[in-house]
């Protein structure tokens, strides 16, 4: 289905014309709805959250089967970062478990739990900076898809209207991984995973902080449905095979 046809499907009548006008000036059809379909579960968004990508959706998918791998019984999950709410609320509502998800913006974090009740799931959002979030528990899980873009990187002009610290990331876009495993490497479980969604060149670099952090940790660097370098995944479990 088109954007014009999303429009002309979900807008109301007397509003499709201005909607159509916004979509012409390069506006996000998702914003203009007020939602998109991530993971059959329906995410509202607006411009304080980052649109939920069909790459992240892959993220939810890989990481369910390798938690299926590892066994876990109601995983302790932390996200970091979590925006819409989009990956938790997926996971919840995949696998049974206990999800602590943070996010710096008291805006996202506000649809977050708008997401999660409509969605009928229970999760403890947390508004915090990474650098300043304690942690004191153990986590069976970690995901982030957090900002990983370069300032000085070229983008899509779409993008000019999602939140611009949820898309770039300070020290070549590598910022919030080095910040990520430096403060939770040492609240890992006997068993964990980590499932990050990565910039597409930027793979070896995160696998050198992992060796630093975790330096007997597995590692398996993915690719998404383009066949571009996305997902990296760590456990102290040889799932990878």
């Amino acid at each position: 289905m088109t954007d014009e046809e999303l429009i002309k499907k979900y807008v109301p009548k007397e509003c499709q014309n201005l909607a159509l006008e916004k979509l012409a000036s390069g506006y996000p059809v998702q914003y203009i709805i007020g939602n998109v379909e991530f993971y059959n579960t329906i995410i509202n968004v607006n411009e304080n959250v980052l649109i939920p990508r069909f790459e992240t959706e892959y993220l939810v998918d890989k990481t369910l089967n390798y938690l299926k791998k590892l066994n876990f019984i109601k995983p302790n999950i932390l996200e970091i970062g979590t925006g819409s709410g989009c990956i938790s609320i997926a996971l919840k509502k995949n696998i049974d478990s206990f999800i602590d998800a943070i996010d710096i913006s008291e805006d996202a974090i506000k649809i977050a739990r708008e997401n999660a009740f409509n969605n009928n799931v229970e999760i403890n959002f947390i508004k915090e900076d990474i650098n300043n979030f304690k942690v004191t528990q153990l986590y069976d899980v970690i995901i982030s898809n957090p900002p990983y873009v370069p300032y000085n990187s070229e983008v899509d002009a779409k993008i000019k209207y999602e939140p611009e610290e949820a898309i770039f990331a300070k020290d070549n876009g590598l910022y919030f991984y080095k910040i990520i495993l430096e403060r939770i490497h040492n609240n890992l479980n006997k068993h964990y995973l980590i499932a990050f969604e990565i910039g597409d060149k930027e793979g070896s670099s995160i696998i050198n902080i992992v060796k630093q952090y975790l330096p007997n940790a597995y590692y398996s660097l993915e690719k998404d449905l383009n066949n571009y370098e996305r997902y990296l995944f760590i456990s102290n479990q040889n799932i990878f095979n």
